[in-house]
């Protein structure tokens, strides 16, 4: 993910050089003429989700009268392809995005916004929305999403005679009570990558804190709540260093009685049959506030390839990806949330596990709500202070400086 952004930002600095808008997608050929096949990328390259794309996109493309012709290439290589096909006049006819990278490559001109297709976000989640627009342009539709909650261990927490917490001192007490021998209370990822940042957040944002300005007290307080179980031992030390896959890996080998962490790890949790674990929103401030999670997931997208008809059938793509059925089975498929908010009360129903992520996406925001395109800048800012407070190289307020400043 970080080498995505990297790349990511060279992609406005050169916008004005390979001119991006109204870039020539395809070949060039089929212009003007009937439409039998259409190119989407994505980077949906691990199993099951390349067999689940695979089957619903070539569905879609049935149903529309093309064939398919996909590309996947891995998360960290998308956008410097999306960046060479740019410059190549190559741009595909269906682009996914990872809905925090689509409003630095809307600002470069590269995508039509769906509304020239008569497709709309009405119905979405608010956060959905806020996530695929641009200067008040809607320029893709996300089927189905995630977020973060806290997963604790069923077994352990009984036998302490511990509550799942809800709130930050519930949190804190919880996790020393839970902490015994070799197992810690908690975990979480605060590596210095974007994951450290994604999991910050909704401790960041339910307290009232904000990307705008990360020196603020509500920022500061939220940080050292961190700092706080880490330097009680209630949290390893090595949180700097782990990334979201290890903190489940210490999870399931019972290393941690609780974790931060999103439903696409359930498909590992569900192949330890004495892991008996639950999940509930992320502890909040005080008793009776609504957490605040940010939004995850991938928003697919339509390119200026200069080829009306082409991007006419692309938006029906984009548009047979976001039916309600199509969500219902994405969702289902892949431990995510449909985004349009009238499923809901059915999906949770169907997968009770899921509940908590689905009422986390109805309250959840984008991360590029506030900042737009300069979001990495102040994502980067965040995970640089808590690396800065964890390891104890200054306190949350100064860290926060130190990097609001670097």
């Amino acid at each position: 993910m970080a080498q995505r952004r990297a790349v990511l930002a060279t992609v406005l600095a050169l916008a004005a050089t390979i001119g991006l808008s109204g870039c020539g997608g395809g070949t060039g050929a089929g212009a003007g003429g009937p439409v039998t096949s259409l190119r989407v990328l994505d980077y949906y390259n691990n199993e099951p989700d390349t067999t689940i794309y695979a089957q619903t996109l070539d569905a879609c493309g049935k149903q529309n009268g093309v064939t398919i012709d996909r590309e996947v290439v891995p998360g960290a290589a998308l956008i410097a392809k999306v960046l060479q096909q740019a410059s190549s006049r190559t741009l595909p006819d269906v682009l996914m995005l990872d809905n925090p990278d689509l409003q630095q490559i809307a600002a470069t001109g590269a995508l039509a916004p769906i509304s020239d297709f008569g497709l709309s976000s009405a119905g979405y989640a608010d956060a959905v929305t806020a996530a695929s627009t641009y200067q008040g342009a809607v320029y893709g539709l996300q089927p189905v999403a995630n977020t973060i909650a806290l997963f604790y261990n069923k077994d352990v927490l009984a036998k302490a005679g511990v509550a799942p917490p809800t709130t930050w001192d519930e949190l804190k007490a919880a996790a020393s009570r839970l902490t015994a021998g070799g197992r810690y209370g908690v975990a979480f990822s605060a590596a210095a990558t974007y994951e450290g940042t994604w999991q910050f957040l909704p401790f960041m944002w339910s307290n009232g804190g904000d990307e705008k300005n990360i020196t603020t007290p509500e920022v500061a307080q939220a940080l050292q709540l961190w700092v706080d179980l880490v330097s009680s031992g209630s949290a390893s030390r090595s949180v700097v260093t782990w990334d979201q896959a290890d903190v489940r890996e210490q999870f399931v080998a019972g290393n941690a009685a609780m974790m931060v962490n999103g439903p696409w790890q359930l498909p590992v949790l569900k192949q330890n049959p004495n892991l008996h674990y639950g999940v509930v929103p992320i502890p909040v401030p005080r008793a009776g506030q609504a957490p605040v999670a940010p939004l995850g997931g991938e928003t697919w997208t339509i390119p200026r390839t200069g080829d009306t008809a082409r991007q006419a059938k692309a938006a029906k793509i984009v548009e047979c990806l976001n039916s309600d059925a199509n969500q219902q089975s994405l969702a289902t498929q892949r431990d995510t949330v449909p985004t349009r908010t009238s499923l809901d009360a059915a999906f949770a129903a169907q997968d009770p596990e899921m509940a908590t992520f689905v009422s986390a996406v109805q309250g959840s925001r984008a991360r590029t709500g506030e900042l737009g395109p300069d979001w990495p800048k102040t994502a980067t800012k965040i995970y640089t202070a808590i690396q800065t407070a964890l390891t104890g190289s200054a306190p949350p307020p100064a860290a926060l400086r130190q990097a609001q400043d670097g």
